[in-house]
């Protein structure tokens, strides 16, 4: 899900625009405030946001704090069966920093209930990786746009 925004906002990008894809465990407060806007990807564990999503807003929260007010965001979230907690979790938090929700979030329900399946890797299918790249690409043509 996350390449697939990922992707799109590339082909999507105007001049001056700079599109960066980093794992939950990589970004640093630098990251956070060197960006024009984001889109949080990742799967629900557990009725939750994943540790690595929910370690890297710990890490980041404070320092950041004050520094990026109305900047705008999407959020995509891979769940087994509601994901509505994690898109809960994530717009507490980042309220807290004054972001700006610039499109609903997008919950991809793998149906994933068996050990199983749980455990296997996940396909997402294209109608699903279409709304992502739909979603990647708005961000990036709104950024430069200046909608945002």
């Amino acid at each position: 899900m996350a390449e697939a925004a990922f992707q799109s906002a590339q082909s999507a990008m105007k001049s001056g625009c700079e599109v960066v894809l980093k794992g939950a465990s990589e970004c640093a407060e630098s990251d956070v405030l060197a960006a024009d806007g984001y889109i949080f990807v990742g799967p629900e564990n557990l009725a939750a946001l994943s540790g690595e999503m929910k370690a890297f807003l710990d890490r980041c929260y404070y320092p950041v704090l004050g520094q990026i007010e109305g900047r705008p965001y999407a959020h995509l979230v891979c769940a087994g069966s509601d994901g509505t907690n994690a898109v809960r979790q994530l717009a507490r938090i980042v309220t807290g920093w004054r972001l700006k929700a610039v499109q609903e979030p997008l919950i991809v329900n793998t149906a994933a209930q068996s050990e199983e399946d749980i455990l296997a890797a996940k396909v997402v299918d294209e109608a699903d990786l279409e709304k992502c790249r739909e979603i990647g690409a708005a961000m990036v043509v709104g950024l430069a746009m200046g909608v945002f």
